[in-house]
């Protein structure tokens, strides 16, 4: 069996995985990294970037699709059809390019990719399958980034009609009918891309709304969009099986009754793969399904971190990001540990929202005497001019000195503002800071100062 030694061991390629390795390469640490798949992880190979493809592609579509239906600002179109499987093609073209980006960018880093199955035999030793043979590798630090893997539900277990977000982002034919299981960020995600492409889409979600994670202030918006898009939304109803006609089986307060779908789409979230890789052995210390880490990523067992959706929420790929960039520092002998004041969380949906920092019921639970501003949409040129005034920017901060908590929004493009926002909250700004900044005219972020104005009770355009 062919060894390899090394000094950091990075298992699993993903946001996290691949991060941390090209910065301990550019630190001169000799690192490996192990994982079966391209490098990119769920992320970039099904997740995060083939599904922001498709939303895109959705976008256009419908965009033309509906001056075909009836001409808009005096434009006009015509013949606007959809190959689905052309789409996914191209789609997976942008992917391919991704991933060839990252292994150029860990050779350059001069780290060593391996692409096999790794399983740890103990904190500081692995064998990989590769299809060359297996090799063994020994490292003085291990790095555990095997990411996550969507829920599988008992009564609807994937496989033919019933999808998860892997299945559905490779599908070559158009379902007619879809039926959603999870009114979450991933479920709308995809499920308004579908409707805009032209399935007749239905969302289950057994809370008693969409994206329950977030006030009904932040989701209003949204869900007047589904009813727009003709999305049918069921809240506080569960799924079960299929029936023998395979028609998707929902209970609720309303009664049980069976919903006709090609294809099922389970939405209902993401589990770590803590038990990848032979990870179960090393006995690590857990917090329920995560491993346990300490602000610097690091597990109960000496030389063994674990980084990304393996440690908690959120699992999102720039927290992972974030942390496998820490990591490498750490080994590299760098003093560092996770100060990170907030973490942006965005939703793709329809309009798109982003929450940065505290709500204002969750500062006031926080104890805090708060101050908030709220700008709609609708009263911002920029978003009339658009043509998507729908949504909102809501800005929320202590009422004794002003300093700003948490900013939300949901508007059309507002993801592109959520580095501003994250920004504002690393830096301590106060609500001066944001009254007090030129924002250029016109354009949505001026939503935020005006947001801001409004705290203090001044608005200058409503």
């Amino acid at each position: 069996m062919r060894q390899i030694q090394c000094r950091l061991l990075v298992i699993g390629a993903g946001p996290g995985g691949y991060v941390c390795a090209i910065r301990a390469g550019q630190l001169g640490v000799d690192t490996v990294v192990v994982d079966p798949a391209p490098p990119g992880g769920t992320c970039l190979n099904v997740g995060c970037i083939p599904s922001k493809a498709l939303i895109h592609a959705a976008d256009e579509f419908h965009r033309i699709a509906a001056l075909s239906a009836a001409p808009h600002m005096g434009i006009s179109a015509a013949g606007a059809s959809v190959d689905l499987a052309g789409l996914m093609g191209w789609k997976d073209g942008i992917v391919g390019q991704l991933t060839g980006g990252i292994a150029t960018l860990l050779r350059k880093a001069g780290v060593r990719l391996i692409a096999g199955e790794a399983r740890l035999r103990d904190g500081k030793t692995a064998v990989v399958q590769t299809p060359e043979g297996p090799v063994m590798i020994h490292a003085e630090v291990l790095v555990l980034a095997t990411g996550s893997e969507p829920v599988e539900l008992p009564a609807l277990p994937f496989g033919g009609p019933v999808m998860s977000s892997t299945d559905a982002l490779a599908l070559t034919e158009l379902p007619q009918r879809l039926a959603v299981v999870g009114g979450g960020y991933i479920g709308l995600e995809l499920g308004i891309a579908f409707a805009k492409l032209g399935s007749q889409v239905t969302v289950v979600e057994a809370a008693p709304r969409i994206l329950p994670q977030y006030d009904a202030e932040l989701t209003r918006p949204i869900a007047q969009r589904l009813s727009q898009l003709g999305v049918r939304v069921l809240t506080g109803a569960r799924a079960g099986g299929l029936s023998e006609n395979g028609a998707l089986r929902v209970a609720g307060d309303d009664g049980a009754q069976d919903i006709a779908a090609d294809k099922v789409l389970v939405t209902v979230g993401r589990r770590p793969r803590s038990d990848a890789a032979g990870i179960a052995q090393l006995r690590l210390k857990m917090a329920g399904p995560f491993i346990a880490v300490d602000d610097a990523c690091r597990s109960s067992m000496a030389g063994v971190h674990a980084i990304g959706d393996l440690t908690g929420e959120p699992l999102l790929a720039h927290r992972a990001m974030a942390q496998g960039e820490m990591v490498a520092e750490i080994v590299a002998g760098h003093p560092r540990g996770w100060d990170r004041r907030v973490i942006p969380e965005i939703c793709f949906t329809d309009p798109e929202l982003v929450s940065v920092g505290l709500s204002p019921l969750a500062a006031r639970a926080a104890g805090h005497e708060v101050v908030t501003g709220l700008f709609p949409f609708s009263a911002n040129g920029r978003a009339l001019t658009a043509g998507d005034d729908a949504g909102l920017i809501r800005v929320t901060a202590r009422a004794d000195n002003q300093l700003i908590l948490g900013i939300q929004a949901v508007g059309a493009g507002i993801a592109e503002m959520a580095a501003g926002f994250a920004l504002a909250l690393e830096m301590g700004a106060r609500i001066g800071d944001i009254t007090g900044t030129i924002h250029a005219h016109p354009t949505r972020g001026e939503a935020l100062h005006e947001a801001c104005l409004r705290a203090l009770g001044h608005a200058l355009h409503i």
